[in-house]
């Protein structure tokens, strides 16, 4: 093998610079750091604003690929807007057995990154630990998340919200009470 044969374009990285015409990374972080905290303060009503009319939540099972699709595939959430807003009526009322008391959460972002953007649609990734105190219990998820952006009269809102929890199982959690 030549040495010319090992020679390759170097991996390119994309930049804050390639989407600067279509969305800054600090908005984007502000949109993120607001739906967390949102949704540790139980202000569910508000975190389902952030959303578009349709909107759609996904929460994979642990063993599927992330190419996954919840019309083949079993999910753990799979949320479009009529269900997404069913579910935080739910969680607010009392008879929310599994979230009632309400649980103390704090949901930690990082690594965001701009995936792609363009004029329709912004494709982020970030990094997730929620944690989950209740009863004197503590749970953390853990995990990554891809979200589909799209600017709405000036405002990011959220088309699409995928959690990847990085757990080889719900145990011993159980199961996914909270929003991610």
């Amino acid at each position: 093998m030549s040495a010319v044969a090992l020679e390759k374009e170097p991996l390119r990285i994309p930049s804050s610079q390639d989407f600067a015409a279509f969305v800054t990374r600090s908005e984007v972080e502000d949109l993120l750091y607001h739906e967390a905290e949102l949704l540790d303060t139980w202000h569910l009503h508000d975190w389902l604003a952030l959303f578009t009319e349709d909107c759609s939540y996904f929460v994979p099972s642990t063993d599927l690929p992330r190419t996954a699709s919840a019309d083949d595939s079993l999910f753990y959430i799979a949320d479009d807007a009529v269900r997404l807003r069913e579910r935080v009526i739910r969680l607010m009322k009392k008879t929310a057995h599994a979230e009632y008391p309400r649980s103390r959460t704090r949901h930690l972002v990082s690594n965001i990154r701009i995936l792609a953007a363009n004029a329709e649609e912004i494709q982020v990734a970030s990094a997730f630990v929620t944690y989950r105190m209740k009863l004197g219990n503590s749970d953390a998820y853990v995990g990554s998340t891809h979200y589909r952006l799209r600017r709405i009269d000036g405002q990011l809102r959220i088309v699409e919200k995928r959690c990847f929890l990085d757990l080889e199982a719900l145990r011993p959690h159980g199961r996914v009470s909270i929003i991610l």
